[in-house]
């Protein structure tokens, strides 16, 4: 859409569609200066960084870190990076996340009023390349915040998952990823020139010989233009949402099992495209197997105190304690080879009872009738009985098990490697996670596959700014979060990677606007 004419029904310096990690650009605008205009397409603050537990953050080196400690350098954090993203991303891009990740936490830490942050160790997602980290120094979160804290905003930050899906009561404090949006909200409530907007989704772009010039939001159902004197920042979420789009770029998987918010429709992502925006990894998402829950949708699952995968054929597949993107790749790559269909199954013995061993399922679980009665776990006196009852080849699932026990008992996981990195032992207190399955009855818990959004979006270049097609900025025009084209390419590299570039990469953005007034 042009702009034809100057007139809009209302001007600002910026621009910012999305509330999750991009709140971090509104909030660096409004701090240097400039005018704000944040819309939120939902009913509450936050996206699916409000659905995060842990909210975490993956900022090597930072503030934080150091004073807890950490004698992690950048050289080491990027050489890790980059060993495990390789070139699938511009190093470039790479360099700019570990680099100015550090400055952004020193950043925020100049508001004291606001931003408080603590240590959450957490290791990093591929324990045997180098420079990585076993002491999860590399990871920090939110402090929590009380709801009144937020003043005009308090009650309007989405989640937590139970909240949203089972109807259970708002916690008065926020914690995790909700308590890193509470502060920013709280925070952007002491700025006067910035405007916060629910229920307003940006449709369209607007553009002015070839420039972002504002666009078109709806706002309560009303089309209103918005003009944006120095650029509009999309981080507006991926695409999870929209099953035509999942289906149009191969995305596997369905909206009803991801943890992403429900603003996460690419109805922003489809403006930039509209506008001549390039684009990169999207059939991509951040995976995770996902237990399957009554209400029909399976949910992000980890911290497994036992049980093992198994597939169509009643093998086992994957290293059930890894990373869980690197379960849900495994998962997919079983599914791509046909040997493997949703649901499938967790199987384990009754040492702890009838509930599988999962410690974090991020939707509570109901009452164990409810998944007896969906048939979402079953039971039986023997492993060929279970085997029976989920449709797995008896003999091969008696193999499997009599093989992995047999592992168990000499203490290595020669066939997948479990308890082999230091995340494997994350959740077991350092222990091996190798458990045997021996003691009956048997139970078998369904499983499917589930992600935390879509992470292919717009090519972006080291200041947030959106690119064309011949690899040229298009003026006025940033992306980050899950509306740009993740730098962490087809991988996970730790927790708080998604979290820490969107925050990252929308504070360039706004760094870069209040650059150009300046300039």
């Amino acid at each position: 859409m042009t702009a034809q004419d100057t007139s809009f029904d209302e001007i600002v310096d910026v621009i910012v569609a999305g509330s999750g990690g991009g709140i971090t650009g509104a909030y660096t605008a409004a701090r240097e200066g400039l005018s704000v205009a944040l819309v939120e397409a939902t009913d509450k603050f936050g996206g699916t960084t409000a659905y995060s537990g842990g909210g975490g953050m993956w900022f090597p080196c930072n503030p934080v870190l150091q004073r807890a400690g950490s004698d992690d350098t950048i050289d080491k954090a990027l050489n890790y990076f980059h060993a495990v993203i390789g070139d699938r991303t511009p190093l470039e891009l790479q360099e700019t996340y570990i680099r100015r990740g550090p400055g952004l936490i020193e950043y925020l830490e100049g508001d004291e009023e606001h931003f408080t942050f603590g240590v959450l160790p957490w290791p990093d997602y591929y324990g045997k390349a180098p420079d990585s980290r076993g002491d999860g120094l590399r990871h920090i979160v939110a402090a929590p915040i009380r709801a009144e804290k937020l003043g005009p905003y308090a009650g309007f930050v989405r989640g937590p998952l139970d909240h949203d899906r089972l109807g259970t009561p708002a916690p008065a404090k926020l914690f995790g990823g909700r308590a890193l949006i509470g502060r920013f909200l709280a925070a952007l409530a002491g700025y006067p020139d910035a405007a916060l907007y629910r229920n307003a989704q940006l449709t369209d772009l607007i553009t002015e010989d070839g420039r972002v010039v504002g666009a078109v939001v709806q706002r309560d159902g009303a089309p209103v233009r918005v003009g944006a004197r120095r650029g509009v920042l999309l981080a507006a979420g991926g695409f999870e949402q929209n099953a035509e789009l999942r289906r149009t770029y191969g995305v596997p998987g369905s909206p009803k099992d991801t943890m992403g918010g429900p603003g996460s429709t690419g109805t922003a992502l489809e403006a930039a495209l509209r506008v001549g925006a390039d684009t990169d990894l999207m059939d991509q998402a951040w995976w995770s197997p996902g237990l399957t829950h009554p209400d029909g949708r399976s949910a992000f699952a980890l911290w497994f105190t036992g049980g093992i995968f198994v597939n169509q054929a009643g093998q086992r597949f994957v290293n059930e304690s890894a990373a869980y993107d690197r379960i849900g790749r495994q998962i997919i790559d079983e599914m791509r080879a046909g040997r493997l269909d949703t649901p499938f199954w967790m199987v384990y013995d009754n040492r702890d009872g009838e509930v599988p061993p999962v410690k974090a399922t991020n939707v509570s679980m109901v009452d164990t009738e409810s998944y007896r009665g969906a048939g979402l776990w079953r039971s039986a006196s023997t492993l060929a009985e279970l085997a029976e009852v989920i449709g797995v080849d008896a003999d091969n699932l008696e193999q499997t098990v009599a093989r992995y026990n047999a592992m168990v008992a000499a203490g290595a996981d020669t066939d997948f490697g479990r308890g082999d990195e230091a995340y494997d032992r994350a959740f077991s207190g350092g222990e091996s996670p190798l458990v045997p399955i021996n003691t009956p009855p048997f139970h078998a818990a369904a499983f499917g596959l589930s992600d935390l959004g879509t992470k292919g979006g717009l090519r972006t270049d080291t200041q947030a700014r959106v690119l064309d097609k011949s690899g040229q900025p298009i003026p006025g025009l940033y992306a980050a979060g899950n509306s740009m084209a993740a730098v962490s390419g087809t991988t996970y590299p730790g927790g708080g990677n998604p979290i820490g570039a969107s925050m990252l990469f929308s504070h360039l953005a706004a760094l870069d606007m209040a650059a150009v007034r300046s300039a």
